[in-house]
């Protein structure tokens, strides 16, 4: 068909042009981004696959970030911890040096406290100048807050290691003891007396053993009296009653037990056994079974940690004690997304003197000049011990629940992210990235179409030019 005013094969020509000119930009786009998907019309549903996979990248990352950090933060707290922990072993050996009196003048005396004094100053130094970007770790900024609980309360020395608490709320504890606490004890089946000559008894417990010799003539409190006497040594403490004896543990708990045995002579009466242990106390904490060594209470869940006392007085079947933790802790985000299932939680609690020991021996503070443990009160010094041995319980259990939290919460929180950050960057890479192989092939191919269809355009629009022969033969 010759005609002039409709070139259908220029048009054809042209519409194959424009499509090999429009792939041929597609393909130099794509080699020179390096990106599959530029604009949504690239491929609609692979951008939607491939922001949500950004988005976990980008939350990945920052998990990453804010992991390192954590550890970072956690390493300085221990480093702190450490000096503490030194520091205390040298008050330890200051304490045991000054039980020596018979070979220590007042001088040399008065010379350690200035050490005690020293390093009680140097670990309160170290409390509040222990920081990360300027926040305290270990002065108590990071410890758990509370309330509902006071001095006298049912539950003492409570220690709230690890709490997840929601945003602008609270933490409700309610701790129940089912079953008391019980001591480790032995009665006489009656009343008992020395028979013969003198009768040796072996009195055991869970601090020591002793032996004790009575002469025929020994009543029963002075049998008692005796016992009590070494209480300290044994850790079994005895009670006169109608004529018989009752021996009790100083403590409570499967751990504590008395054991009487004759060693030679006789008694008139017996006992009912020679050996009794006590009874751990039977608690829950918001309904969860809690485990406990005698009325040392300890309860662990993946929202909280927390330890604690249960006062002897409230060592009672049937009492409930509930108290709020409202706030405190460290807090880091170790997820991809902001929630609280990703956010990890630890308290660290304050080291400065008097912090470091307990409602029943005292505290650190007291080793200082003029306290109730210093040096010059040789009286003192078992008490002393006592609170050294809490606040080296203390600082060690810390560092081992921060190296806890920095191995396993955090290192294998990281190890996660890190597998994770590397199958979600191929899932992402596989939609989005330019298989440069392929594109080169389509490049090539995209070329020769586009030169091949510009020559046939050029042939298509010289066509109607055949026109003019069959003019000038008309």
């Amino acid at each position: 068909m010759s005609v002039i005013n409709t070139n259908v094969s220029s048009l054809i020509a042209q519409n194959a042009l424009s499509t090999n000119n429009a792939n041929l930009s597609t393909s130099l786009e794509r080699l020179s981004t390096g990106l599959r998907i530029n604009t949504g019309a690239d491929d609609p549903s692979g951008l939607i696959a491939s922001q949500s996979l950004q988005q976990e990248q980008t939350g990945i990352q920052t998990a990453l970030s804010n992991a390192s950090l954590a550890g970072n933060i956690i390493g300085t707290a221990e480093g702190g911890l450490n000096e503490v922990s030194s520091l205390l072993l040298q008050l330890q050996g200051l304490v045991g040096q000054a039980a020596n009196t018979g070979g220590l003048s007042s001088d040399q005396v008065s010379a350690d406290q200035l050490q005690v004094d020293s390093v009680l100053s140097t670990i309160n130094r170290i409390a509040n100048s222990t920081t990360f970007e300027g926040r305290q770790l270990l002065n108590g900024t990071l410890a758990y807050t509370t309330s509902g609980l006071s001095t006298t309360s049912a539950l003492q020395n409570v220690q709230v290691n690890s709490a997840l608490i929601p945003d602008g709320s609270h933490i409700a504890v309610t701790a129940q003891v089912l079953g008391s606490a019980k001591t480790a004890q032995i009665t006489t089946t009656s009343s008992i007396a020395v028979s013969g000559n003198t009768v040796t008894l072996q009195i055991a417990g869970a601090t020591g053993t002793t032996q004790l010799s009575f002469a025929s003539s020994t009543s029963v409190a002075a049998i008692a009296s005796s016992i009590n006497a070494v209480t300290s040594v044994t850790g079994v403490s005895a009670i006169a009653s109608n004529g018989g004896l009752k021996f009790d543990s100083t403590g409570f708990g499967s751990s504590q037990f008395v054991s009487v045995q004759i060693v030679s002579g006789k008694i008139v009466g017996s006992l009912a056994e020679t050996r009794g242990t006590g009874t751990d106390a039977d608690v829950t904490v918001n309904g969860a079974v809690a485990q406990a060594d005698g009325l040392n209470v300890t309860y662990r869940s993946s929202s909280l940690d927390v330890s604690f006392d249960v006062n002897s007085n409230a060592n009672i079947a049937g009492k409930s004690v509930t108290f709020d933790i409202t706030g405190g802790g460290a807090n880091f985000a170790l997820g991809s997304t902001v929630s609280q299932t990703n956010t990890a939680s630890i308290g660290i609690s304050s080291v400065s003197t008097s912090s470091l020991g307990n409602t029943v021996d005292g505290f650190l503070n007291s080793l200082g000049s003029g306290g109730a443990n210093d040096l010059s009160n040789s009286k003192g010094l078992t008490g002393a011990q006592d609170i050294l041995n809490s606040a080296i319980s203390q600082v060690s259990d810390l560092r081992g629940r921060l190296g806890a939290f920095q191995v396993y919460t955090i290192g294998s929180t990281v190890s996660s992210l890190g597998v994770a950050y590397e199958n979600v960057s191929a899932a992402e890479s596989a939609i989005t990235d330019t298989d440069f192989a392929a594109e080169t092939s389509n490049l090539t191919r995209d070329q020769i179409l586009s030169q091949a269809a510009t020559t046939v355009l050029s042939q298509a629009n010289s066509r109607p030019q055949q026109v003019l022969t069959l003019l000038q033969n008309a």
